[in-house]
């Protein structure tokens, strides 16, 4: 049997043909399996990780299986999708000591699902970042604001780059991005320049929260003025995107107006945290729209990729002692057929309804938000959709090694 081998250019260019709607689409059948017992046994199987640490670096294996049919998209819908989502598939990510620009050294080995063989070894570097933007756009377009003008991003890593690369391509109402970095280093820059290239109608801004390069004469001033900016921008938002590992809170909860979503993803141990519990708990908190009545199911609501993964992992819900019940699985907003398929038709219908509305003028009421420390049922499903996807195309991805397991 042959073997593809997939280089991280190679996956750069097949991910450049999936649009928002294919990758909502995935993330939204991976996370009704996630959600429905039912589908664990056999199909679904996620062991939990082993990690090895080394002198340079923590090197994490991921074992998953996800073993589902995907349903095609609707004629109304642009969206193109494989016919066949899951196989078994292991992802191995080391962590270095130092931080790498690149983003981290990542690999996924696909096993063919009657042999057992290996099928594919595709480079993942970039898409633990695609498959975490993905699940992100998929919680703002079930709970977020229809019509988002402000985007807001704490970081200027890959993660933060495919986040605003999808909601600037799925929303065409954003007008503004601002990105907040410490410093406004190479890494920030670029971002900068790669998203003013990308989105000509949008306009780009860059602020620093850390002045510790400035001279010290200058420094109180320039620090005023960038927290004032910084604050600005948070208070405009319609979107917040966090993707730090801090351990304090980027900002305070009174900085955010009313109906703001809130995106989560850097935190991944008890320690960190990237909000207060404040705002926490103002996406779990009881609230009413400005009809008077209380607000839909899906607002307010603390929205999470695994209730059990951020019960143990996430730092600030851990702080703001929410409880399993308090959280909602992505899973669970998404609606099913009779089979527990996802129901294509009430699942598109979700997607462009229009939202509670409230008072944005507001600092203290009810927010959206989804928390995400990442699950293994992602990487399998977005390897593979990659995968499958480069065989579709008409020009030949990847480099095919012939009989690389020949019985002898």
């Amino acid at each position: 049997m042959s073997l593809l081998v997939l280089s991280g250019s190679d996956v750069d260019t097949v991910a450049s043909t999936l649009s928002p709607d294919d990758l909502q689409l995935l993330m939204a059948q991976v996370f009704i399996r996630l959600s429905d017992s039912s589908a664990r046994e056999g199909s679904v199987v996620m062991p939990p990780r082993i990690s090895i640490p080394t002198a340079h670096h923590t090197a994490l294996f991921m074992p998953a299986r996800l073993g589902l049919h995907l349903q095609e998209p609707p004629p109304s819908h642009a969206a193109q999708a494989s016919t066949r989502l899951g196989d078994t598939a292991i992802k191995v990510v080391c962590v270095p000591r130092q931080n790498d620009s690149r983003g981290l050294p990542a690999t996924t080995l696909i096993l063919d699902e009657e042999t057992g063989v290996a099928k594919a070894v595709v480079n993942a570097r970039k898409l633990t970042a695609l498959r975490n933007s993905a699940g992100s756009l998929l919680s703002t377009s079930l709970v977020g604001p229809s019509k988002p003008q402000t985007l807001v991003a704490f970081g200027a890593g890959q993660q933060i780059e495919s986040h605003l690369d999808l909601h600037i391509r799925h929303f065409p109402s954003i007008t503004q991005c601002i990105v907040v970095n410490r410093t406004a280093n190479n890494r920030a820059i670029s971002l900068r320049e790669k998203l003013i290239s990308r989105f000509s109608h949008v306009q780009i801004s860059l602020l620093a929260s850390n002045t510790s390069n400035i001279s010290s004469s200058d420094r109180g001033s320039q620090h005023d003025n960038e927290s004032s900016r910084i604050q600005l921008a948070v208070k405009s938002a319609d979107i917040i995107i966090c993707a730090t590992s801090s351990t304090t809170p980027l900002f305070p909860s009174s900085w955010v107006k009313n109906g703001t979503h809130i995106i989560l993803i850097g935190s991944y141990t008890p320690s960190m945290r990237e909000v207060d519990k404040s705002l926490v708990q103002r996406a779990i908190g009881s609230f009413k729209s400005l009809d008077g009545e209380n607000s839909a199911s899906n607002f307010p609501v603390l929205l999470v990729d695994s209730r059990e993964a951020c019960s143990h992992e996430a730092g600030e819900l851990i702080d703001a002692g929410v409880s399993p019940e308090q959280m909602t699985e992505l899973g669970q907003l998404i609606p099913k057929d009779e089979n527990g398929n996802l129901a294509l038709k009430s699942f598109y219908k979700l997607l462009d309804a229009e939202k509670p509305r409230v008072s944005e003028d507001l600092y203290d009421g009810p927010i959206t938000m989804f928390k995400s420390v990442g699950i293994g049922l992602q990487d399998v499903a977005i390897a593979t959709a990659i995968v499958d996807k480069s065989f579709s195309l008409e020009k030949k991805i990847g480099t095919i090694i012939i009989d690389y397991d020949t019985k002898w």
